[in-house]
């Protein structure tokens, strides 16, 4: 098998002074003539800051949630360190400031999840996906009021009756799509059912696991004439979660002080996350200059969060030289529950023009209305006992019998119902154009919102600018960025004692991006090397606690920041005839509360490297392979929930961790073998083992606080992801 050997200087950015003209600068013809940037496919943006993603490629990547988002996670501007969420975080926001559109129609993810192992599938069914368009900041106006980034999938049209599925040791998936013969109907169906429990139990503590995930969900077009035709798009899906936690043992410390904690368990969690939605769709399209849609859109969701688990704690040191346990260190309790109900409707209507006078210019406008329905229920308590103490302590001993207060260490509780409106537009204008030998492609535009819950109005422009010289070298420098506003919801408007807040206001975060794309051949291959710098200014921001991976936010603008960073990629083949990439980042996050001084905000990225490889035996090419590698450093999230940010900064560990997945393939589309009987029906057929965490890296998603009374002190207790787990898929399509 031929490798490929990089040089080191492709991963930093080019000069730009040393390029010669390629061809002479005389006046181009006064012809309207198409300045070409990318080629055409389906789901084409104007968006300069997009990365097209392979549909294929994130159905082949080895990840244990698998689909888009794992392929995601793989760009230098993303990060998520826990391989058991779907969500992520892009230059130094947090998991509530991503975009995610499924044909242009805005989509919520569950509320209350505060656990990576409660999550179940994403949204996103790769089996209906035709093209995926990502940007990591300075996105174009037509993308709502979000401060990170941007994720739009377009669903395919079936072109014949098909079915495909799979089925491995975490769950399966079948899909049904058929087209009438004239193509005016077609109509994709598809279901899913997932099951984490047998990598769930790689986690290396007595806990009964019972999470169960399915959805299903349909894509149905009837196309009127050439020009009207009328889509459809179904979601329903359901997640289960029960745990009944038994005991645990963990060992932590360091190699001076080794410490083990030993923890019982009594009680149970049910959780309940159902989510429900559907879109209808007209579109108009009276000549290749006009396009019109109007879209009709509702999202229900409905969760509930029940827990009462009682546990109590034994800490024990070690003699770092002869490793005999020492005497007893500390021992206590605790016992947490929780009572929390959330129901979510949206519905509402968009309209959408788009104007092309001519292949080069394009004209976007477009309005939103949609009406809320919040009804939130909390009652979240948490109380902590240490060597016979109640945290926080009375104020009398209560072991004199003198009164006192016996004060929980946290109380959330709150009756909350809310239905306001929101509306929205925005107008956008793109042109390319020669200037002097160069292309060169515009697009400005801006957003306006309004929100009656907390009647705040907000202007979002913004701009992108890419010139492409007229050099032997192909390069293209781009610019954008502009004001990027996060509309607060239900997270961010309440505060830690369970109440909304109607005087919440709009995070704002001032972007400017500079980005470098370089297109080269090596080895005979094509290959793209993109650099981007960026710096965010951030004003208004809501300080937030990362629980696991649920944001819980404080309530309050009162806070400034700011984020800063520099993301590389090197796309290419590798290996003939695929796609694989690297990429580097380094990026900082910080922020200012209440005028206290800079600190590392939660998700505080620094270093990270990752990459995505494909390959496959020359002499056997049906014999495929496929790497996923993540090297993470630790975020600055390990403080105790509810604690002062500035007296606690623990950084969690590095998260490092390798996906392998191989296959063979014995049946492919593109061989045009003709078989008989039984295998003939199907027109691919794969067999595939993935091992997840290929090198069995104990990884930390967050800390367990337990406090020692005797020192007045909290130690963190690691909470551990999964282990290495082998998983057998089969793929098929008929």
């Amino acid at each position: 098998m031929k490798k490929l050997v990089l040089p080191l200087s492709l991963m930093v950015p080019m000069l730009i002074f040393s390029q010669n003209k390629k061809r002479d600068t005389a006046a181009k013809v006064t012809d309207i003539e198409e300045v070409v940037f990318q080629k055409k496919a389906v789901g084409r943006t104007n968006d300069i800051t997009n990365v097209r993603i392979s549909a294929k490629d994130a159905k082949n990547v080895a990840t244990i949630g698998g689909g888009i988002e794992g392929l995601l996670k793989t760009l230098p501007s993303v990060n998520s360190n826990t391989e058991l969420s779907s969500q992520y975080m892009v230059r130094g926001g947090n998991y509530d400031e991503n975009l995610i559109y499924i044909n242009d129609i805005e989509i919520y993810r569950p509320f209350l999840i505060r656990n990576s192992q409660q999550e179940g599938m994403s949204i996103i069914n790769p089996d209906m996906v035709s093209s995926v368009n990502f940007s990591a900041g300075g996105f174009e106006a037509k993308y709502g009021d979000k401060m990170s980034s941007a994720l739009n999938i377009y669903y395919r049209e079936p072109e014949k009756f098909e079915v495909s599925g799979e089925a491995s040791l975490v769950g399966g998936r079948l899909t049904a799509g058929l087209a009438s013969k004239n193509k005016k109907l077609t109509a994709l169906f598809s279901g899913r059912y997932r099951n984490t429990n047998l990598v769930l139990n790689t986690l290396n503590e007595d806990t009964d696991f019972n999470p169960t995930y399915w959805d299903f969900q349909s894509y149905i077009n009837y196309h009127i004439n050439d020009k009207f035709s009328l889509s459809f798009i179904g979601y329903y899906s359901k997640n289960d979660y029960e745990m009944i936690p038994k005991q645990k043992t963990v060992n932590f410390g360091s190699t001076l002080q080794p410490m083990t904690v030993n923890i019982g368990y009594g009680g149970r969690e049910d959780d309940m996350y159902k989510n429900m939605m559907g879109t209808f769709s007209m579109n108009y399209k009276p000549s290749d200059k006009w396009r019109f849609t109007l879209d009709t859109f509702s999202y229900q969701n409905r969760e509930k969060e029940y827990y009462s688990i009682a546990s109590s704690y034994e800490i024990q040191t070690f003699d770092p030289v002869t490793n005999n346990p020492v005497a007893t260190y500390d021992g206590g309790g605790q016992i947490e529950q929780a009572r929390n109900d959330l129901f979510v409707r949206t519905y509402g209507t968009q309209f959408r023009a788009h104007f092309s006078p001519n292949v080069n210019t394009d004209i976007e406008v477009g309005f939103k209305y949609e009406k809320e329905n919040l009804k939130d229920l909390t009652n979240e308590w948490k109380l902590v006992d240490s060597a016979g103490y109640s945290l926080p302590l009375p104020v009398n001993d209560p072991r004199f019998g003198t009164p006192g207060d016996l004060d929980l260490f946290y109380h959330i509780a709150g009756k909350n119902s809310i239905e306001p409106t929101r509306l929205s537009a925005y107008a956008q204008y793109s042109q390319k154009f020669y200037w002097g030998a160069s292309k060169v492609f515009l697009n400005a535009g801006a957003r306006v919102s309004n929100w009656s819950f907390n009647k705040e109005t907000i202007f979002s422009p913004r701009v992108q600018f890419a010139i492409k010289p007229d050099w032997e070298s192909d390069m293209l420098f781009k610019v954008s960025g502009g004001i990027y506003y996060q509309a607060p919801f239900y997270k961010e408007i309440k505060d830690l004692d369970g109440n909304f807040n109607s005087n919440i206001k709009s995070q704002r975060s001032i972007q400017l991006i500079l980005a470098n794309d370089y297109e080269f051949q090596m080895y005979d291959r094509p290959f793209k090397l993109t650099t981007e710098l960026y710096y965010k200014k951030m004003d208004d921001l809501i300080p937030y606690y990362m629980d696991n991976v649920r944001i819980r936010y404080s309530g309050q603008n009162n806070a400034t920041g700011y984020a800063y960073g520099i993301d590389t990629r090197l796309f290419g083949e590798f290996v003939p005839g695929v796609d694989s990439w690297l990429s580097a980042s380094y990026a900082r996050t910080f922020e200012n509360i209440d005028g206290r001084g800079n600190i590392p905000r939660p998700t505080d990225q620094r270093f990270r490297f990752s990459a995505f490889y494909q390959d496959y035996m020359p002499q056997f090419p049906s014999m495929r392979v496929n790497l996923t590698l993540v090297y993470a450093m630790g975020l600055p999230n390990g403080a105790a929930v509810f604690t002062d940010p500035y007296q606690y900064q623990a950084t969690l560990p590095a998260y490092k961790r390798v996906d392998i997945g191989l296959s063979k393939v014995f049946i492919d589309s593109k061989d045009k073998k003709k078989r008989y009987g039984f295998w003939g029906n199907f027109e691919e057929l794969t067999l595939g083992v993935q091992v997840f965490n290929a090198f069995n890296i104990t990884n930390r998603v967050s800390n367990q606080w337990i406090t020692n009374y005797n020192s007045n002190t909290m130690i963190p207790v690691p909470v551990n992801l999964t282990g290495r787990f082998f998983n057998v898929k089969l793929e098929f399509k008929l």
